[in-house]
């Protein structure tokens, strides 16, 4: 089955869906999303490509939301720390959430031709870390799981 990021869609139903879903947990969990926040919430939603934190304040200063680094970090922050948001430590950058929701661990596959990111969920209890850590009495709390490859699209033109 091919991941929709890598798949024609429409990026404006990514938005308005992701967004509402993050409007809707913040209002249950009592967090606010401002405005810069939605608004790199969006930005990420808007491609399923990894965006570093320049990207987002070269949008956000052209849109007059903000001309500082901290601007974009602290949103970033935000959204990664809800789990609306991920960090692709491979590339320093960020990805909105596309499992939202759903308790999992990512794992991200990462098109080093187009850049495209599919963000897939894994249990972490089923895999061999998992066992590996169960055995050794460890509990884990986060993973980081990126493979680098090419995508569907890649390999059909390559």
């Amino acid at each position: 089955m091919t991941d929709p990021a890598f798949e024609a869609h429409d990026h404006h139903a990514c938005i308005v869906d992701g967004v509402a879903a993050v409007e809707r947990a913040c209002v249950a969990r009592g967090l606010q999303l401002t405005q810069t926040r939605k608004r790199v919430l969006e930005i990420l939603l808007s491609e399923h490509k990894a965006m570093g934190a320049y990207e987002i304040l070269d949008v956000l200063r052209a849109e007059g939301l903000g001309s500082q680094p901290p601007v974009a970090y602290r949103a970033l922050e935000f959204l990664t720390k809800h789990g609306f948001a991920h960090r692709i430590e491979r590339l320093n950058a960020f990805i909105a959430c596309s499992h939202f929701g759903d308790a999992h661990a990512p794992v991200f596959l990462i098109c080093r031709r187009c850049n495209s990111v599919a963000e897939s969920r894994s249990d972490v209890a089923k895999s061999e870390i998992g066992r590996i850590a169960k055995g050794a009495g460890f509990v884990i709390e986060r993973t980081v799981r990126e493979a680098e490859g090419l995508c569907p699209k890649c390999v059909e033109a390559a």
